[in-house]
């Protein structure tokens, strides 16, 4: 598609080409933070996009990889920031997922050790998947504590209470061949205000692949399990007919490039423009994945072709 319309190579879209792009696509992934909302502020006119895409009849989902809340919290602040018409149905995030692959995939038969907030182990728990419980003494070490004797697969995602023990107590049970090593998202860190960071799912990871030397099996963006699992879940789905908008080079355009979807980054986010002409200029054909099909400065540039397409259509 990006061929056809003669711009591939993340050129800035705008006005007609925004408009001939929403009539040839149907369905449309949406990263959230950065390009639906930062924090609990919603991206001026993202509202009013969702709406008019659901109007217009289009099929929206939204792909997260932040794995600290389960969907129906996701449901709450969607509506919170002014989103009335997004449903559980249409939240796909790295939790979720995570427990659809223990659950469906490798049908896990045992405990899943979680390195993760509260809301990744009640996504685990709403798909039946039993969860080792932390009951160690403030004063237990490696050396002493109780280790569970059925673990079967261990889940690092985003941990904000991570301590040396909960570190060692996973270095361990991977030792086990058949404990499997699962992360929810490899996200090496999140922007924070005032030019701090906060170090992501990925960083966690990475401790825990050097401590077991074992590489993890990684679910959310840019893996391909996050659109197969909604494509089992949206039948017919047509890879040519998506667009995956998101805002970081390195998971949102890599995931979409790895599932054969078009991509579009917006500016409301990680990733600049700049950064994707360095990668689309590079000698490294592997960087070119990282390269958006189009640019828009933010997804409120979609709003005067929908008007357009509205005043067509009366």
């Amino acid at each position: 598609m990006a061929g056809a319309f003669g711009f591939k190579g993340c050129q800035k879209i705008r006005g007609p080409q925004i408009r001939s792009l929403l009539e040839a696509k149907d369905f449309f992934l949406f990263d959230c933070d950065g390009v639906i909302w930062h924090g609990e502020k919603a991206i001026t006119g993202a509202a009013k996009v969702v709406s008019a895409l659901i109007r217009q009849g289009k099929n929206v989902v939204f792909v997260t990889n932040n794995c600290t809340r389960p969907r129906e919290n996701y449901v709450h602040k969607f509506y919170r920031l002014g989103f009335t018409d997004v449903m559980l149905e249409q939240i796909f995030s790295s939790s979720y997922c995570s427990a659809l692959y223990l659950r469906d995939v490798v049908k896990v038969r045992g405990q899943v050790f979680v390195i993760g907030c509260d809301g990744l182990r009640r996504e685990l728990l709403e798909a039946g998947i039993p969860c080792v419980e932390e009951a160690d003494d403030p004063d237990a070490t490696i050396y002493n504590c109780a280790l569970a004797p059925d673990v079967k697969a261990v889940l690092v995602g985003h941990d904000d209470k991570l301590t040396f023990l909960k570190l060692a107590k996973a270095s361990c049970y991977l030792r086990d061949p058949d404990c499997l090593f699962l992360a929810t998202d490899n996200d090496p860190w999140h922007p924070l205000s005032g030019g701090r960071i906060l170090p992501g799912s990925g960083s966690l990871t990475a401790a825990l692949e050097v401590a077991s030397g074992r590489k993890a099996t990684v679910i959310g963006k840019p893996s391909r399990f996050m659109f197969e699992c909604i494509s089992s879940q949206f039948t017919g789905l047509d890879p040519a007919q998506c667009l995956m908008v998101g805002d970081r080079l390195e998971v949102d355009m890599l995931f979409g490039s790895n599932c054969g979807l078009d991509t579009m980054l917006t500016l409301t986010g990680v990733s600049q423009i700049e950064e994707a002409q360095e990668y689309r200029n590079s000698d490294l054909t592997t960087n070119h994945s990282l390269v958006p099909d189009y640019v828009v400065d933010t997804i409120a540039d979609f709003l005067p072709a929908f008007e357009e397409l509205e005043e067509q259509s009366n």
